[in-house]
Parts: structure tokens; C-alpha cells; sequence
């Protein structure tokens, strides 16, 4: 038999076999882009281009004309990439009064103390100079914001910086998700500066505005309705009002996905208006003459289903299942047959050719990745006639198959999931979101408001029950952040497990998941200290690690909104390193820099006792006061407070900065001195009594490197190695001080600042040895990471 060439009808370019490999070849190309550290040299856009076509002239092997897809997706997300990155806010410019002018891009979100929102910048000036600067900014305006409206042209006086967030092993990567928006720079209106309104209209915006428009009605019928958040997420696809409780509790009992609009939402809504188009067009002979129902029914559910995701705002899932409902249609249309692998693979190369960041989203992973799943487990294998064993196949596929992504993706995953959504899914989807669309439209009529203020009552009781589902300790769970070679297993591990009963090895499946709950990250050896500070921007973080305990010195800061870092920061890591306690949490003092963040952290981890040099201050039931002298030891690691002193008798009770626990953390010859916030006074206090017995190797520099701090005579007495800064990127206090710095410098002591470096990671052993330092945005840097060379002072 003489086989087909390679490009023959059957196996050429043009079969839909081939052209679905071609399009997941060129995804995968994107996707690695990605993964590179840095941009690319230009030089190797040259290179990827005419690999790309040689490659695509090659008729044989086969293989070929993949590659030279991959060549192509590298080649388009690169130039994709360099037009973003061409034009970037400078660092030198970071919290310099400018003023830019253009226009708002996205639907204002409403913050406690004002309200945030995205700007399309279009032409930027600093003390009347033109600046070259153009492109999407996230503003958040505080106090006395007015009423904004999506479209509205501005004059804003502001302070910008570059694209920056916290860099944290387990944290959740700020920046990736500004890159992937689009956005540039972040930064606040600044006050009393004359803000000016240029233009009322939308402007190029007339679909957000009708968005906004739409919200506002919403929140006018229902006032103060807890439900409200997820009328408007479910009618307009804005998410922005929901409570961080409310995404907690949803997260831990796997129902995010209900809230995001996407291909059942949008699958109702075309299914909906394709029997209803198709009713009423066959009643009519004439029309059918020109055009058969069934086309004419694939046409305006398209139209339908394309309405709706404008109204939602093209999200990632949203166009996902747009393009996926176009195949569909179109094989009504032209009467066609395609696989549903094909239109899978279709959809993820129409989504990522109109934008190759959208790889960078989570959602865009979770959303293929689910019908992926499905289509696995379920399409391969004879229907079942039980609906409900059908509907919990579904449930057990998904939350089996998207395991090892959520677990990699946001370090937890819900341990009910398959259970909740086994009731919430049908539940949201064929009652309650169709219940909040009809009433939703229905209340734009004066006078027929109150069928959607049931509805609202309804969707109460439902957020009220998936909270007290969620109260669980064992709704979710989250691992310890396990060496990269569990992953490919335990991808596989799920594969095998999902496929079809007859294939041999499927048993194989658990065994290569367990890795996942039993495969713990390294820890340290009888006395050892591993020393980590966590970047919390303007505040201070600290977690020693030794093999009998962890100590966390300091959470962090919490803000008005609700944020705190011990919630977003210190626990992540905590659970990214296995650690499922603290052992001992030290709060310098009472503010909020400093302990803001406990709160949000002993919400998340159980805290066996708490030191503070402000005790009283904290309103923590159970904190006492630490004082000098202090002590205990940990497997050989020996931990002593050194400041505050002992309270006498009519002497008044130190407050404030002066009032921080000094802890000094010896193992061996070698030590750590972490200070607080004290300033020189009680550094001098400190080094007449203890003088060379301060002696350390690391110095975390007191108050973040004020002026105020780090003095002559504490340096002279520490005589550190190295000495780590806790400031915040283009902090307002210009931390840390050049007095500090130049002092410092004259001594000859390196420095690291957790404002350029993020987090900073190093390991005393007990013979002595140090190891590091280790700097997180050094270690797992990509190319949207912001790099800065100091942190810019006001």
C-alpha cells in the first residue's frame, strides 16, 4: 500500500485535524513566551520569523509545520509585548506631581474612602512640560471624589508609578495581572490640585457607559441589598462590589465561576432565543421562503449571545464561549460536522490572537481548561439516560481534572466543590440567573421594581448558605507548595483517573496524586534558622523559621478597604512552606504598619502566643508584653528580647515607636537583630547597656531606613554583615533616607530594600554557614516584572 504524502487532502494543512494542531501549537507558543524571565533581544523576532516560514515550506517530517506554528505564537506574543512595553512610565517620574489628560476606560468602582477606576491617557505634561507618556493607568481618587462616568474626558493632577505590587513566594502576582490588563502605570488623584471634567459624553466608550447606566438602575432598585454585588455580576459582568468575604466564601466552596459570566450563561441565553426565533420564523411561510428557520435561529441567537457578552464586558470566559457558540452556529448555519476538539482549539486561538495576554489570566486557564476536562471524561463515553448521574459525572470531572491547576494556580482548592455545585449549578444557572435577567429588564419599566427585589431576597438566602457552607474548616484545603516535579505527575495522575474504564494503567491515577498532599517543601535541620522578609510594602513582615517553631515578627499593614498583608502575604507563604501554625507571633508596637495585618493572619492560621511591645494597645485577647530578658531556644536556635526594659515603679511605660520589641536571634556565631521602629534614643539606650553583645550579622534597619533610626552608634556596636531595608516602593517618606544610605555606605555595608528586591530569603546553619541572599523578584522574575534600580523618594 503506498501511503498519502504528508500534505494530501486527507493530512494536508487544510484538514481540520491538522489545523486544530497547527492552532494548539501556536497557543503553546504564546504560552512559552511567557515563561521567559525577560523580553527577548529584538534580534530573535528576526530569527523566530524565518524559522517560522522555513519551517512552514517543509512538507516533511510532519512535524514541521508545528513548529513553525510555535515559531508564530512566539514571534506574535513578542511583538505583541513590545508595543506594550515600548512606552513604560519611568521610574524617575514615580510620585512626581504631573498632570495627565484622557478619558475614563473602565466603570468607576466604589471604594470606602472614594473610587477607583481605569484611565486611557492621552497626553501626560510635569511643571507644564510635555511628557512622552501614553497608555492605560489604574487612579484611584480618595476623598471627595465625584460622581465619574465611564467616557468622560479629565484633566487630573496626579502621582503615578510604574506597574509594582508585592513579590512573594505563594503570593498572588499583582503585577502579572496589570501587565495582563493592559495597564501601565497605578497611581491617586492628588488633592486640592484642580481636577477638571474636559468632556460629559462616553466618547469611544458608549458601551461602558450604557454598563454604568444599567449598574446604577440596579443600585437604585435595591439600595443596600446585600445581593446587589451579584445582580450586577450576574446582569452586567461587573464584579468589582463584592466584599472580600463574600470571594473567600465562594472560593472555598468552588462557586466563583458562577458569579463570572460565562458559557452556560451565555449557552442559556443563545439556546433561549434559538427555540424562540425558530417558533415564530417558521409561523411565518414567507420568511421561510428566504430563509429556513433553523438559519434564521442560528443568526439571532448568535446576535443574542453577542449582545449579552457586550453587556458583560468581553470577558476571557465570555469570549470563550462567544467563539464557541459561533462554531456552533455556524454548523447550523452551512450545515457542517466539526469535532469538538476543533472548536475548542478554535476558540483559544481566536481569543489569544485578539489579545496573547489573555494566557496570563487565570480565568482564561480555568475556563478552557474545564471544557477540556468535560470533553475528556464525558466524550468519550455512552451517554447515560439519568440526568443526574450525567450532572454528577460532570461535577466529579471537573473538580478532579481542575485540582492540580487550582492548586497550582491559587495554592488551595475547595474540598466540597463537586457536592455544592451539584445543586448551586443547576440552581444559578436554569433558575436564578435566568429569575435575574428577566428582572433585571423587567424593573427598567417604571413601577415593576419588586419582582427584582424578591429575586435579590432570594439570591440573600443563598450567599447566606454558601457562607455557612463555607464556615467549614474543611470546605477547602491547601497543600504546601510542592518541588516542581510533582506537577507533571499530578496532571497525569488526573488524566489517568478521568479516562475511559477500559484503559489499562487508569489506577495508576491516585498514586500520582498523592505526591501533591504528602510531598513536603524542605524545612530546616536541628539549628538552622531560615530567615525570611516578606515584601509588604510600607510595613514590616518577618518570618524565622527553625525545625521546633516559626516565628512571624510583625503582619504587616491593613487599610480601610478591608486589605491587610497578613491575609494576602504572610499566610500564603506560611502555607506555601507547609507551616500550618505560628508558634510565636511578635507585634513591635500597635501600629498599623506593623500589626495591621494580624488580624487577616490569625484569621487564617492558628496563633499559639503573641509578644508585643504595646500589648495593651492591640485589643488581642491573649497578647502579653515582651520585655528584655526575655527568652527561649528553639533545636539550638536561642531567641531573646532585649528592649522594652522591665516597667518600674514611676517611671512612665515607653509608647509608640520607642515602645518595639528588640529581638536578637543567635545560632551559633551567627545572629539577627530585627528592631521595630525605635529610634536613636533608645538605639544609644541599648548600646551603653549591651554594647558588642548587639553584635549581628543581618540588621533589619529600624522605622523602614528613616533618618530617625539605624544611628552611628548602633552600626558601630551591631557591626552587621549586611543590613535589609522594609519600605514600600515610592513610598511618600522617601524611606530609606539618604542620611541612612550614606552612612551605610561609608561603612561599606551592602544593602537590600524589599521595595527593589521583593522578598529577601537567607539561611544561617549550625556550623556557621550562611546561605543567600535570595531575592524573590530575582527568582521568579518574568518579563512583566517590574525591575526598578531604587526606590524613588517623594
Amino acid at each position: 500500500m503506498v501511503p498519502r504524502p504528508c500534505d494530501s487532502s486527507a493530512n494536508g494543512p487544510q484538514h481540520p485535524a491538522n489545523l486544530a494542531r497547527l492552532g494548539l501549537a501556536f497557543a503553546v507558543g504564546i504560552g512559552c513566551f511567557y515563561l521567559s524571565p525577560t523580553m527577548p533581544p529584538a534580534w530573535t523576532a528576526a530569527l523566530l520569523g524565518v524559522l517560522a516560514i522555513t519551517l512552514g515550506l517543509v512538507k516533511r517530517p510532519r512535524i514541521c509545520r508545528p513548529l513553525a506554528a510555535l515559531c508564530a505564537g512566539v514571534l506574535y506574543a513578542q511583538a505583541h509585548t513590545a508595543l506594550q512595553l515600548a512606552n513604560p512610565f519611568p521610574d524617575a517620574l514615580a510620585r512626581t506631581p504631573i498632570t495627565i489628560e484622557g478619558r475614563i476606560a473602565s466603570l468607576p468602582s466604589e471604594l470606602d474612602l472614594g473610587r477607583r477606576f481605569l484611565f486611557a491617557v492621552e497626553q501626560a505634561s510635569a511643571d507644564g512640560q510635555p511628557l512622552p507618556f501614553t497608555g492605560l493607568v489604574r487612579i484611584s481618587w480618595y476623598e471627595d471624589a465625584p460622581r465619574l462616568r465611564a467616557g468622560e474626558r479629565w484633566r487630573l493632577p496626579v502621582r503615578l508609578k510604574p506597574r509594582h505590587g508585592f513579590a512573594n513566594p505563594g503570593g498572588f502576582d499583582f503585577e502579572r495581572w496589570l501587565f495582563a490588563q493592559g495597564i501601565k502605570a497605578t497611581g491617586s488623584v492628588r488633592r486640592g490640585a484642580g481636577a477638571e471634567r474636559l468632556d460629559a459624553g462616553p466618547g469611544p466608550y458608549p458601551l461602558t457607559r450604557a454598563r454604568q447606566n444599567l449598574n446604577d438602575h440596579l443600585a437604585a432598585v435595591l439600595g443596600e441589598a446585600r445581593a446587589l454585588p451579584l445582580v450586577q455580576a450576574l446582569v452586567t459582568g461587573d464584579q468589582s462590589g463584592f466584599e472580600p468575604s463574600d470571594w473567600d466564601a465562594m472560593t472555598r466552596t468552588g462557586t466563583s465561576h458562577l458569579v463570572a459570566i460565562s458559557g452556560l450563561n451565555l449557552g442559556l441565553i443563545a439556546a433561549v432565543a434559538f427555540f424562540l426565533i425558530r417558533w415564530l420564523w417558521s409561523r411565518r411561510p414567507r420568511l421561510t421562503l428566504a430563509l429556513a428557520a433553523p438559519r434564521a435561529a442560528a443568526v439571532g441567537a448568535f446576535l443574542a449571545a453577542l449582545a449579552y457578552a457586550a453587556l458583560a464586558g468581553f470577558s476571557v470566559s465570555t469570549q470563550r464561549a462567544l467563539i464557541m457558540a459561533a462554531v456552533v452556529f455556524a454548523v447550523l448555519f452551512w450545515e457542517r460536522t466539526p469535532r469538538h476538539w476543533h472548536a475548542l482549539i478554535l476558540a483559544l486561538i481566536a481569543v489569544l490572537v485578539v489579545d496573547p495576554r489573555a494566557v496570563l489570566a487565570y480565568g482564561f486557564w480555568l475556563s478552557f481548561a474545564a471544557v477540556a476536562v468535560l470533553l475528556f471524561n464525558l466524550g468519550q463515553r455512552l451517554p447515560s439516560r439519568d440526568l443526574w448521574t450525567r450532572w454528577g459525572r460532570a461535577q466529579w470531572a471537573v473538580a478532579l481534572g481542575l485540582l492540580p491547576l487550582l492548586l497550582l494556580q491559587f495554592g488551595r482548592a475547595s474540598a466540597i466543590a463537586p457536592l455544592v455545585n451539584l445543586v448551586a449549578e443547576p440552581l444559578f444557572t436554569l433558575l436564578l440567573f435566568p429569575l435575574v435577567l428577566a428582572t433585571a429588564l423587567l424593573s427598567l419599566v417604571p413601577g415593576l421594581s419588586l419582582p427584582l427585589i424578591l429575586t435579590a431576597h432570594l439570591l440573600d438566602w443563598c450567599l447566606t448558605a454558601l457562607a455557612w457552607i463555607a464556615a467549614f474548616p474543611w470546605a477547602a484545603f491547601a497543600p504546601p507548595l510542592g518541588p516542581l516535579w510533582v506537577w507533571p505527575f499530578a496532571f497525569l495522575g488526573a488524566a489517568l483517573l478521568l479516562a475511559p474504564r477500559g484503559l489499562p494503567g487508569r489506577w495508576l491515577g491516585l498514586p500520582l496524586l498523592l505526591p501533591l498532599a504528602l510531598v513536603r517543601p524542605p524545612a530546616p535541620g536541628p539549628g538552622e534558622v531560615w530567615f525570611t522578609l516578606l515584601d509588604v510594602g510600607q510595613g514590616l513582615s518577618t518570618v524565622v523559621r527553625t525545625q521546633a517553631g516559626t516565628l512571624v515578627y510583625d503582619a504587616g499593614p491593613s487599610f480601610p478597604s478591608g486589605f491587610s498583608t497578613g491575609a494576602v502575604v504572610v499566610a500564603p507563604f506560611l502555607a506555601a512552606q507547609g507551616i500550618g501554625q505560628v508558634d510565636m507571633l511578635v507585634l513591635s508596637h500597635a501600629d498599623r504598619d506593623h500589626a495591621g495585618g494580624a488580624a487577616g493572619l490569625m484569621d487564617r492560621l492558628p496563633v499559639r502566643r503573641v509578644r508585643s511591645g504595646e500589648s495593651a494597645a492591640l485589643t488581642r485577647p491573649g497578647a502579653k508584653q515582651c520585655r528584655a530578658g526575655d527568652g527561649w531556644d528553639w533545636s539550638g536556635v536561642h531567641f531573646e528580647f532585649l528592649h522594652p526594659p522591665v516597667p518600674q515603679a514611676g517611671v512612665k511605660a515607653l509608647t509608640g515607636n520607642d515602645a518595639s520589641c528588640v529581638l536578637r536571634i543567635a545560632t551559633g556565631s551567627r545572629a539577627i537583630l530585627l528592631t521595630g521602629d525605635i529610634a536613636t534614643g533608645i538605639e544609644s539606650r541599648l548600646v551603653e547597656q549591651y554594647g558588642t553583645g548587639l553584635a549581628a550579622d543581618v540588621l533589619v534597619a529600624g522605622h523602614h531606613g528613616s533618618s530617625t533610626s539605624t544611628g552611628a552608634a548602633l552600626l558601630d556596636a551591631v557591626n552587621p554583615r549586611l543590613v535589609l531595608f522594609a519600605a514600600g516602593y515610592a513610598n511618600p517618606f522617601g524611606f530609606p533616607s539618604t542620611v541612612v544610605a550614606e552612612r551605610l555606605a561609608a561603612r561599606a555595608v551592602p544593602t537590600l530594600n524589599t521595595a527593589v528586591t521583593g522578598a529577601i530569603e537567607l539561611r544561617f546553619g549550625a556550623d556557621g554557614a550562611i546561605s543567600g541572599p535570595w531575592t524573590w523578584r530575582e527568582r521568579s522574575g518574568r518579563i512583566w516584572t517590574h525591575r526598578a534600580n531604587q526606590s524613588p523618594a517623594d
